[in-house]
């Protein structure tokens, strides 16, 4: 009996880490494909009735419309007027006073993403959310305030890396933590389960 039970659980559990990420996985790209159809889809679906006097609903049309936006968009700040409207533009949404923030750090992540880089240097152990306790971080900047220096530390939550605290650190409070932040973020997606 106790061969039965070990075998369920075991399989039970191999499944389980199988179809928890496929699953994740279908639902963000279908909330993706929903959220990116609906942008577009609406006003395509309404311009459709207003012409035809019927009611129509074309699944995708709204994402296909917003892949020739973008294109169309890449197409024109590959020339010279085009990067000339987007510099105009640019420095239009930077004088915004709320837009500004928004539009600048949006920019900032997408540069990080067309580069290539990783904005996060090592990863670290820091005592957080009390003394005693340790937490897995990114340092991702070193600042210097009132002539002391301080870490930036970002501590994501487990298991969605993408939502987390950006803390400021001393450098004696953080300890090295001995991992890539490439083994450094399986730790964290995983929950803790995969500890290099």
């Amino acid at each position: 009996m106790d061969k039965i039970i070990t075998h369920l659980r075991g399989r039970f559990v191999t499944g389980l880490f199988i179809v928890i990420p496929l699953g994740i996985t279908i639902f963000i790209l279908k909330f993706l494909f929903s959220f990116a159809d609906g942008i577009l889809g609406t006003y395509i679906d309404n311009l459709f009735i207003a012409i035809t006097h019927h009611n129509y609903y074309f699944p995708g049309l709204g994402m296909i419309t917003g892949a020739v936006v973008i294109y169309l968009t890449g197409v024109l700040a590959t020339n010279v007027m085009g990067t000339r409207l987007i510099r105009w533009w640019d420095g239009l949404l930077s004088r915004i006073p709320l837009v500004k923030s928004i539009y600048t750090s949006s920019k900032q992540l997408t540069q990080v993403f067309q580069e290539g880089k990783t904005s996060y240097r090592r990863a670290v152990f820091v005592e957080w959310p009390r003394k005693g306790v340790r937490a897995v971080g990114f340092v991702t900047a070193e600042v210097e305030r009132n002539g002391e220096r301080l870490v930036v530390v970002y501590v994501p939550t487990m298991p969605n890396p993408t939502s987390g605290f950006a803390l400021f650190f001393r450098e004696e409070e953080v300890a090295e933590s001995g991992m890539s932040v490439e083994d450094a973020v399986k730790f964290v997606v995983s929950g803790g389960v995969v500890v290099p």
